[in-house]
């Protein structure tokens, strides 16, 4: 028998021991579990601006923790030695939420503030999130989540109390790009709306040539962020070629720059990344 996993919009029927599109989550004992679960890739203590925060907190530092996997398949990822993998040929360290709400504790001496899920996409490991949220809550400091938004509402409204500040990455501005790389643009749209009403919001998007790069489109986006709350930070990021695009070349600083100024026309916090 079956059972299906209600985190992101794939909605994954899993039979006993099999493993999800995100390579994180599995059937074990017909509950869908979180494979991942304390599996961390990469630990760091990183400037805030890195994740990129630019509007808070600013100067300080966050210890930045990743798994493996992603519910996504973006043929330009820039992290696909984690995000891609399904964890057999990664190294992993076992980290339980405990040890490393003490170790982010244990930092503050260094400046850190909390704990940054990111590297990877954070939610695919969701419950693993949840719980360290609490815990670092519990402990008076700050949770941030970088993710690509590919979340259902329902895991999103359950998390969000926890959370201090989130990075989404709004892709594109149009769902023929989001299907080709496995996801949907409404999805991210409706997760944008869900955090910019429970904790701080930045966005970036990733400029890829002949992909996401029209001054139409930007203008759009834009105007679509405003509408919510003209505030929210926009990152305008360059590409650079990896894993399966790598057929062209680097976003050139100019276009950065261009679609920069095209958005300041509706948001007032606008920043070129990358360049």
């Amino acid at each position: 028998m079956k059972t299906e996993c209600r985190v992101c919009p794939h909605h994954c029927k899993l039979s006993e021991g099999q493993t999800g599109r995100c390579h994180a989550r599995m059937n074990k004992d017909g509950k869908i579990i979180c494979k991942n679960y304390g599996e961390l890739t990469s630990i760091a203590l990183d400037p805030i601006e890195k994740k990129p925060l630019y509007r808070f907190y600013s100067g300080s530092r966050i210890l930045s923790i990743g798994s493996y996997g992603c519910n996504m398949r973006c043929l330009f990822c820039q992290n696909s030695e984690i995000s891609m993998s399904d964890g057999c040929k990664t190294h992993t360290e076992k980290v339980m939420p405990e040890e490393i709400v003490n170790k982010a504790v244990e930092l503050i001496a260094l400046g850190n503030i909390g704990i940054a899920y990111t590297y990877n996409e954070p939610l695919v490991g969701f419950e693993y999130v949840l719980d360290c949220a609490k815990l670092v809550k519990d402990k008076g400091m700050e949770n941030v989540v970088v993710t690509n938004g590919y979340i259902c509402s329902e895991p999103m409204k359950e998390l969000l109390p926890y959370i201090d500040a989130m990075n989404i990455d709004l892709k594109a501005f149009n769902d023929n790009f989001y299907r080709r790389m496995c996801g949907d643009l409404e999805t991210v749209k409706n997760s944008i709306l869900l955090a910019s009403k429970q904790c701080h919001l930045e966005v970036t998007t990733l400029i890829i040539p002949n992909e996401n790069d029209s001054e139409e489109e930007m203008e759009e986006l834009c105007k679509w962020l405003s509408s919510i709350n003209p505030e929210i930070p926009l990152h305008i990021t360059r590409f650079f070629p990896h894993w399966r695009m790598t057929d062209r070349s680097a976003t050139p600083v100019n276009k950065i720059y261009r679609l920069v100024e095209i958005a300041r026309k509706n948001l007032h916090y606008v920043y070129p990344g990358n360049c």
